[in-house]
C-alpha cells in the first residue's frame, strides 16, 4: 500500500508518460491517451461516475487497456500538487 505523507512505494506506479500527450497543437493541448483524442478528463470522469474499465473501453475503442491505469496515474500525481477550498 502506497503511503501519501511519503509517497513512498511510487517506484510501482505506471508511468504514465508512456501512455499521455500533451501537444498545444492537438485538442487545445488538453491532456489526451497516447494516439487518440480522448482526453485524460474523459476517462477519469467516466471512472468517477462508476463506469468500469470495460465499458469504457467499449465506449472509445482507440483506447487501450493501459490508457485507464495511466488516466489514474496522472490524476495521482496532478492530485498533491493544487489545493482546493472545501466550503465550511
Amino acid at each position: 500500500m502506497l503511503d501519501w505523507r511519503t509517497r513512498s512505494g511510487t517506484e510501482n506506479i505506471m508511468n504514465w508518460r508512456e501512455h499521455i500527450w500533451i501537444d498545444a497543437e492537438r485538442m487545445h493541448g488538453t491532456a489526451c491517451m497516447q494516439g487518440t483524442r480522448v482526453p485524460v478528463y474523459v476517462v477519469l470522469d467516466n471512472l468517477a461516475a462508476g463506469e468500469t474499465a470495460e465499458t469504457i473501453l467499449d465506449q472509445y475503442p482507440t483506447l487501450e487497456p493501459a490508457h485507464i491505469p495511466a488516466a489514474l496515474a496522472f490524476a495521482a500525481e496532478l492530485a498533491p500538487e493544487r489545493i482546493v477550498p472545501i466550503p465550511a
